[in-house]
């Protein structure tokens, strides 16, 4: 019997140091971008979807004759001048973008797609299909999770855009991979706004509809009170895209409650 102890006491001791040892070898690979991990995995880029989880909830919603973006825009101080802050931006006439993850990295991806823009500009005298933008875009996000001396972008994009009379939604991740939706949510709780979307979508939706459900989907996993100070929404449609002041926000919130 005490042999048998023994023995069942050596194996945990070495199961302990095998568990040790991986331990520290998937440890050593979490500081390195361009080199996998024994798994399988780039570390890294998995730490960039998990800030992008943490970040402020992100909603679109795609319906007949437009695309509808609306984020959460809280600040962390009553004392910012909240009109500075912003969750969206217009690239080209017709498109716009959102995010969920870090502000600082959304920045320097929205200068990017806007020179993108320009120079399809200059050189074809249209503007940029949506999808060529977001391909661009997705590869300049790509590059940075294989090269040496950065990071990986820690924010998800979602594109809405319009042209050819087809409205269109897509999302950029950091790993450079980009797919279309019907409907989506990014951010805190992205999996509760999924289910909510998944029950209340339709591909009949008009634009208006699809303005009220992206606020009653940021209302599942909001804290406090939603006002027209603390969301953002945007549309894209044939006249092009625009953000809702916040007058025409707060008649949509008052309409639902």
């Amino acid at each position: 019997y005490q042999r048998r102890v023994r023995g069942f006491q050596t194996f945990q001791h070495y199961f302990k140091r095998i568990n040790l040892s991986l331990a520290t070898m998937s440890e050593r690979y979490s500081f390195s971008l361009t080199t996998f991990s024994p798994s399988g995995k780039l570390v890294q880029i998995e730490y960039a979807i998990a800030a992008v989880a943490a970040g402020a909830p992100s909603i679109g919603i795609k319906s007949k004759t437009g695309v509808v973006l609306a984020a959460e825009k809280k600040t962390k101080s009553l004392l910012y001048d909240d009109t500075t802050i912003t969750k969206m931006e217009m690239i080209t006439k017709h498109c716009g973008i959102t995010y969920s993850g870090m502000g600082p990295d959304f920045r320097i991806l929205v200068r990017k797609a806007r020179k993108i823009a320009q120079q399809y500009y200059l050189q074809y005298d249209e503007e940029i299909p949506v999808s060529q933008l977001v391909q661009r875009l997705a590869y300049v996000m790509q590059e940075y999770t294989h090269s040496g001396g950065v990071r990986p972008f820690g924010v998800s994009l979602l594109v809405a855009g319009f042209d050819d009379d087809t409205p269109y939604l897509v999302q950029c991740d950091p790993s450079g991979a980009y797919f279309a939706w019907k409907a989506t949510a990014m951010g805190k709780n992205h999996y509760n706004g999924k289910t909510f979307l998944e029950k209340r979508y339709n591909a009949d939706l008009e634009l208006e509809d699809a303005v009220h459900t992206a606020i009653l989907t940021l209302k599942e996993g909001f804290e406090g009170q939603m006002t027209e100070d603390n969301i953002e929404i945007g549309v894209s449609s044939a006249a092009g895209f625009r953000k809702l002041n916040r007058t025409e926000v707060k008649d949509y919130l008052a309409a639902l409650n």
